[in-house]
């Protein structure tokens, strides 16, 4: 996948059309423009922000589209939802496992290497259930002089 060299926040739309394809998903026009917003590189964005962006491209996508697609991509495993609270819901291009710095201040979250964060005790788990992640959110903001 690649970014267009006219515009490095767009993945280019071919690129995007073979992504839905490839993940059973029916390459609308809508779909393909806020593919090509959320695949342009690994980053994580809420609902609001992909609008913003649609808008700025000049693109006519509703926000129920928006939030009706993100829940297809999640649904199809091309996006982790990341729940930082109930109002808080970003959507995160980057299915590699790791963890999120919350920066409370400025809304930002950010990707941390698993391997920077130790986990050594977990509770037991209840009869008949298996272990399928941790995710860790580190919140954090700036301190206060």
């Amino acid at each position: 996948m690649s970014a267009t060299s006219d515009n490095p926040n767009l993945l280019d739309v071919d690129d995007a059309r073979a992504l839905l394809r490839e993940h059973t998903i029916s390459p609308t026009e809508q779909r393909v423009e806020i593919a090509r917003v959320m695949f342009a590189r690994h980053q994580h964005l809420s609902a609001e922000q992909i609008l913003g962006r649609l808008v700025q491209h000049s693109s006519h996508v509703s926000k129920a589209t928006v939030y009706n697609t993100l829940k297809l991509f999640a649904e199809k495993g091309l996006v982790r939802e990341v729940v930082i609270d109930p109002t808080k819901l970003f959507y995160d291009s980057n299915l590699n496992p790791h963890h999120h710095l919350f920066h409370t201040d400025t809304g930002e979250l950010e990707d941390v290497d698993p391997a920077r964060v130790d986990i050594s005790h977990l509770p037991p788990l209840p009869e008949g259930k298996e272990l399928l992640g941790v995710d860790v959110i580190i919140r954090v903001s700036d301190r206060k002089a």
